[in-house]
């Protein structure tokens, strides 16, 4: 559709931003119901569907860029840290939430922001290391495919937690699952970490 409209990736990438950023803002701003929180669930819904199109209509359009790679890093980055930040703030504001309680979302939002550079600086990595040497033997990734992993990582998909936010309004369904999946991803950072690492170092013995 985007493609017969004409729009660019970049177009895309806005439209997406547009509605992650509503909805983050209702969030921290609007009283949660039920009509607000399936709305705000529905708009991360979009903004996450929209996000996927603009490579997908990159790809189709041939007119994938750098700077519109840099754009959609950028708006990532910072959804990836203000979406708890707004549930922090609707936490202090609507639940007159505890300071302990008030960690959850602070330390989810410093997992989310270490978690997305890792992913980034590796991949950039691995590319700088492949045009520095061509000619080195391919390191194969192992465990990144399989359905048990895939199962084990469903906890870090950021679509899982857009539809969360569909229980905003229900803080004894939101708040327990919210902090289940905040103390997943921070098991699955540290575990990232050191396959990771592991893997960068691989690739300087393989050179």
């Amino acid at each position: 559709m985007a493609a017969a409209l004409g729009l660019s990736p970049s177009h895309v990438t806005l439209l997406s931003a547009a509605c992650t950023f509503t909805a983050i803002g209702a969030v921290a701003l609007v009283p949660p119901t039920a009509t607000s929180s399936l709305v705000i669930a529905a708009l991360l819904v979009l903004g996450y569907a929209l996000d996927s199109a603009d490579g997908q209509l990159a790809r189709l359009t041939g007119s994938a860029s750098l700077a519109g790679e840099w754009l959609d890093h950028c708006i990532d980055a910072a959804k990836a840290v203000s979406i708890h930040l707004a549930v922090l703030v609707s936490w202090a504001r609507f639940l007159d939430a505890p300071p302990a309680m008030l960690l959850v979302p602070l330390v989810f939002a410093a997992v989310a922001s270490t978690f997305f550079f890792a992913l980034i600086a590796v991949d950039l990595l691995r590319r700088i290391h492949r045009l520095q040497h061509p000619d080195a033997p391919v390191v194969e990734r192992t465990g990144g495919t399989s359905p048990l992993y895939a199962l084990l990582v469903v906890p870090a998909d950021y679509g899982l937690l857009c539809l969360l936010f569909a229980a905003l309004w229900l803080p004894a369904l939101f708040v327990p699952a919210y902090t289940a999946i905040a103390a997943i991803n921070g098991l699955l950072l540290v575990v990232g970490l050191v396959r990771w690492h592991r893997s960068l170092r691989s690739l300087s013995r393989a050179s």
